[in-house]
């Protein structure tokens, strides 16, 4: 029997890798409505990275799906997306860390969230916390309203087996979690798994 060529991130945790140019990732949401923070960053030079805003504008809309590019801070091309299960990611928020659940949830002893296992996971890379940016976060559902600009973080569309995939346009690190936020995770914390292949 053939090894299962997938590597799972258990739930609220988070890991990170390098990604060659040309190959995919395809991000496997196995059990349904739960969300992965993607960061990537240029494995020649860490302080370029992935942009939400540079992406954003460029792509004139803030829903990304098949066929759509995934730029840096230098207005690089870092990743493309080539399929797409879902059609629905976000790439407003921030990853979840301790702040978010004390300011947001009030809680008092607060779980590290995406941003620490991201910082967690990348610090063997030379990324520091201050370098982590808006992650790509693919299956969350955040509806925006047209006329007021509110805001509202709604279960994911994602059913068990979902997937997104990319290809590297350079050579990458990637961090990538499964998700800490319970709104996000329409409340249930539950693994990711990915593959790389090319």
């Amino acid at each position: 029997m053939p090894s299962d060529p997938r590597s799972e991130i258990p739930p609220r945790s988070g890991t990170a890798f390098e990604l060659r140019k040309g190959q995919t990732l395809t991000v496997i949401d196995v059990r349904g409505e739960q969300v992965a923070d993607l960061l990537a960053f240029d494995r020649e030079d860490i302080h370029e990275v992935i942009s939400s805003g540079r992406t954003l504008d460029y792509a004139s809309r803030i829903y990304l799906t098949t066929g759509d590019l995934l730029y840096s801070n230098r207005s690089n091309v870092m990743l493309e997306i080539v399929a797409d299960d879902v059609g629905r990611h976000d790439f407003l928020l921030t990853p979840c860390s301790k702040d978010t659940f004390r300011i947001i949830y009030g809680d008092t002893d607060p779980h590290r969230g995406c941003f620490g296992n991201l910082a967690a996971a990348l610090e063997p890379y030379g990324v520091t916390e201050d370098m982590i940016p808006v992650a790509f976060n693919c299956f969350m559902n955040v509806p925006v309203d047209g006329t007021t600009g509110e805001l509202r973080v709604d279960p994911p569309l994602s059913k068990a087996g979902d997937t997104v995939t990319f290809v590297a346009h350079r050579d990458l690190i990637i961090g990538l979690t499964a998700c800490s936020a319970l709104q996000s995770n329409n409340g249930s914390f539950k693994p990711i798994a990915y593959e790389i292949s090319g």
